[in-house]
């Protein structure tokens, strides 16, 4: 890494990136964000209250997102099946008012909350998320399966670059779902290494990483990143 020039030199790189090196991709990811993404929820800068005031930490994050659907609902529908089968063992009126309510979410939009944190022990960025619904109900694992597109979903399931799971929450201390980093650094370099232009320039400007990173593990969710996104960080 080069961090007078913010270039990473890709013939020598492991994939990861500094702290220092995050917050400056994260904060122009979300400058970006928001001069392209002007009618989307906004990226911000939330910093960790616990800290000290010197020291710059903190992570990414959006909330109140309504993931994009097709119309064909892409074969999936919050609150599906999955749940109704967990009410077997309940009393015939507990019964009567859950399958009420899962009936009444069928059809209602699910909310995410996503946040980027970096993690030291990969010195990657990791994508942390919630789901809810409008009245704050949380979402379980196998609603939020059956609420992103299929196709991503069946990618997910097979591939062995990462996975869901649940974790606490690194600065709100609870359990969030998170796509865990196991592979990131592997899968970074890669992207990086195949990219024709990065080679023959011989690096990269950092906060092309974070554009790239997420315009990876955005698809998992059917989210876009705007074209001008990548125009404006392939600059180095």
């Amino acid at each position: 890494m080069s961090s007078e020039k913010s270039i990473i030199d890709i013939k020598s790189w492991d994939g990861t990136i500094s702290f220092g090196e995050f917050y400056a991709a994260a904060c122009t990811f979300a400058e970006q964000w928001k001069k392209f993404s002007s009618s989307l929820p906004q990226w911000s800068w939330m910093k960790c209250p616990k800290r000290p005031a010197t020291r710059v930490e903190g992570y990414l994050c959006m909330d109140g997102v309504i993931l994009p659907r097709s119309t064909m609902e892409d074969n999936h529908e919050c609150g599906g099946d999955g749940g109704v089968e967990e009410l077997v063992s309940l009393e015939e009126d507990e019964l009567i008012d859950s399958a009420v309510l899962v009936e009444q979410h069928r059809h209602e939009r699910c909310h995410y909350d996503f946040h980027v944190v970096y993690s030291l022990s990969y010195r990657v960025p990791v994508l942390y998320f919630r789901a809810y619904w409008s009245d704050g109900q949380p979402l379980a694992l196998g609603d939020v399966e059956n609420d992103i597109p299929a196709s991503t979903l069946r990618q997910l399931n097979v591939s062995k670059w990462t996975f869901i799971t649940q974790e606490e929450h690194p600065y709100l201390n609870r359990p969030w779902f998170t796509l865990h980093p196991c592979g990131t650094s592997e899968w970074m370099k890669l992207l990086f290494t195949s990219d024709a232009s990065a080679v023959a320039l011989g690096g990269v400007a950092v906060d092309r990483y974070l554009v790239s990173w997420f315009s990876v593990v955005a698809q998992v969710f059917g989210l876009k990143l705007p074209f001008e996104m990548f125009s404006n960080s392939c600059q180095p």
